[in-house]
């Protein structure tokens, strides 16, 4: 089958497209996707640089989110999903023609949503509900953080959040992803290169109740400093370094709860768990156009360097994908 693959780490260059990749063999409980498109997510550049390996038994190949047509299924998978149309999470292998994917995150793809738009839910839905809800408890009429809420998980979170009654604040860095916000039923955008929201937060609002963040480093205390008493901290990734000093006493004084969570290493089921609670939830929001897909764009798959080129630069307002067809 093809495949994007790379010979060693480093740039966006170093990817190219091979024709002599071996079709990845299901087990009884996997199923074999066609794939159609696949999502282009933060991790698969890190992954690329040699700085996320793929955990123990995954594939080598980059991708962590498709859609598609099943083609083959395992000895302990209904036949009735035989051609079945759907989006996928993967461990990795999503960058190719086929990829294996365990039945526990398979899901169908909402009505309305096209079958390339798809493959751009799994990554972010899961990883959004995982921690908002299952993690954060976040409720109705709370107020919520968001950094790099330009992010394809950034956008995922403010869609889910405003669905569900949460009043929304988010961090961009630059005009244009804050003129996109803007046009949201968001409570308010801040542009991190031209203002500090832990000043305008302070100023401005009695404080936060959950805080999602993908920045890490020095927002580490202030996302301190401006939460309410019992706030929940986050933690998804660190893109400004995980090595920092900090004042914890707000942490006692405000009883605040700190936490983190990676998507890739679940159990599986832990994650058919998720994938039940987004098609209870999120589903029908998604079909009833409450909650949107925001996708900035779509490249072949020969333009995979240009991809990562392009999330590399912080230039994407939402989702980037792959077509494979």
């Amino acid at each position: 089958m093809k495949a994007i693959t790379f010979d060693k780490f480093g740039g966006p260059e170093v990817l190219y497209v091979s024709d002599n990749i071996e079709t990845p063999v299901i087990s009884d409980e996997e199923v074999l996707i066609k794939v159609h498109a696949a999502g282009i997510n933060r991790p698969d550049i890190l992954q690329r640089m040699g700085q996320y390996p793929p955990p123990k038994g995954a594939s080598e190949i980059l991708g962590l989110e498709v859609s598609g047509s099943i083609v083959d299924c395992g000895k302990g998978i209904d036949k009735e999903f035989l051609n079945k149309n759907v989006c996928a999470l993967v461990t990795g292998g999503g960058y190719a023609e086929y990829v294996k994917c365990h039945k526990s995150t398979i899901l169908p793809l909402p009505k309305g949503i096209s079958l390339s738009d798809a493959c751009t839910i799994p990554e972010t839905f899961f990883t959004v509900w995982t921690n908002l809800f299952d993690l954060a408890k976040l409720k109705k009429d709370e107020t919520l953080l968001i950094h790099g809420g330009a992010s394809g998980i950034g956008l995922t979170a403010v869609s889910i959040a405003i669905a569900f009654g949460v009043k929304c604040i988010v961090t961009v860095g630059s005009d244009e992803k804050e003129n996109y916000l803007n046009s949201l039923n968001i409570e308010r955008v801040i542009n991190y290169k031209t203002d500090d929201f832990e000043k305008i937060i302070l100023n401005e609002y009695k404080g936060i109740d959950v805080i999602l963040d993908m920045v890490g480093g020095n927002y580490f205390q202030k996302n301190l400093n401006i939460m309410n008493r019992f706030g929940r901290l986050i933690n998804i990734a660190y893109l400004q370094g995980s090595n920092i000093e900090a004042n914890l006493l707000p942490i006692m004084l405000k009883r605040l709860i700190i936490s983190g969570s990676t998507l890739r290493t679940r159990a599986n089921k832990e994650k058919a768990e998720i994938a039940e609670n987004l098609k209870k939830n999120i589903w029908p929001l998604i079909e009833n156009n409450n909650i949107k897909l925001h996708i900035d764009k779509k490249f072949d798959m020969s333009d995979v360097s240009k991809a990562h080129q392009y999330m590399e630069n912080n230039k994407n307002i939402g989702k980037l994908l792959l077509n494979f067809e």
